[in-house]
């Protein structure tokens, strides 16, 4: 062996010297650590994962359409509810059988009896065909009957006459005109509580989606046509609106506000916003229909006559600036600030 080379011997001996240098300051650095460190730094985050995931479930339990506020939101949480049981059902139970089929066949059950000429049984064809085709009879009745009874259309059922409110998207806003009380207002929607409203709905720009998730049934505005809903808000609140419709830039802001108050209130405010502030007549019109986004709240105390026919014509006065956005031109500002922040 030549000067300066290492044998196969001193090789591996230094390898092994190595090893037990490394081990040995593993075992220091864990020595040198308390004992339950480790645990603490494991559960900790858990605790704090499971208060964060219970603050967000327990921040969703008053909105939406699971707290309904109204007797069609609470038909359609029922329809929702009775959906899901039916499909849980067989969801189930399926996933039951899928964990005891696995352990009952394993490798070391002896119990378990092998068939490898099996290939028919009436008995499972009459179950794996009989609870599906319930399952669809039923989830199709529940659908056939809501469909019926929740036609967006038809009148509820009270002792109140029904509010009209005629109702108008536009790029990005709200328009609400009250016929009957010869008001408007923008992105603020006022209806008395235990009083059914009849809304009749277009759009003088594109497709859009009226949407007021606790008292229920989303439905669509179109141009140069017209739907009808039938709501009611069964106690007072405020309760949010929006569209669910992406319509451009300014989607994000078509939001609302809707104030159900008691029915005398109601009346008092509805005077209070007769004749006093400006008017929604043709050049009011013509400016409230600019492109423009999270609009703040405002009242009209009067309306040009057959505006929302004339705008359901296409025969309304054209905005200021184009309907469509140029290159290069924001209509998206941020979110106003609340007062005080």
């Amino acid at each position: 062996m030549k000067a300066g080379e290492l044998s196969p011997k001193g090789v591996r001996r230094g390898a092994v010297a190595q090893l037990g240098e490394r081990r040995n300051g593993i075992a220091k650095v864990r020595g040198s650590i308390p004992l339950g460190s480790t645990i603490s730094l494991k559960i900790v985050p858990m605790k704090r994962l499971a208060v964060i995931a219970g603050a967000a479930l327990l921040s969703g339990c008053d909105r939406g359409i699971m707290d309904p506020a109204g007797p069609v939101a609470a038909a359609e949480k029922t329809i929702l509810i009775n959906s899901t049981a039916i499909m849980l059902a067989i969801i189930i139970p399926t996933m039951i059988a899928t964990v005891a089929f696995a352990w009952w066949f394993r490798r070391g059950n002896s119990k378990a009896t092998y068939r490898p000429d099996w290939e028919y049984s009436g008995a499972i064809e009459m179950v794996v065909w009989s609870i599906p085709a319930l399952t669809v009879l039923l989830l199709g009745g529940i659908a056939w009957i809501g469909s019926h009874d929740l036609d967006p259309a038809k009148p509820l059922k009270s002792p109140n006459a029904a509010v009209n409110v005629q109702v108008v998207s536009l790029d990005w806003k709200w328009l609400f005109i009250y016929p009957d009380q010869g008001i408007a207002t923008v992105n603020q929607l006022v209806v008395p509580a235990g009083t059914p409203v009849t809304y009749h709905l277009t759009s003088a720009t594109v497709w859009n989606a009226f949407f007021v998730p606790q008292m229920g049934t989303m439905i669509y505005t179109m141009p140069r046509m017209t739907t009808q809903l039938n709501l009611q808000a069964d106690k007072p609140g405020v309760y949010d609106g929006l569209s669910a419709q992406y319509s451009g830039d300014g989607f994000s802001g078509m939001q609302f506000k809707v104030h159900a108050v008691p029915r005398e209130q109601f009346a008092a405010w509805a005077q209070g916003v007769r004749g006093s502030g400006q008017a929604l007549d043709g050049k009011a019109y013509a400016a409230l229909a600019k492109p423009s986004s999270y609009l703040r709240p405002m009242t009209f105390g009067s309306v040009a006559p057959n505006l929302f026919q004339a705008i359901l014509a296409d025969q309304a006065p054209r905005p200021i600036s184009p309907k469509t956005t140029p290159p290069a031109m924001h209509v998206s500002p941020k979110p106003p600030l609340e007062s005080g922040k």
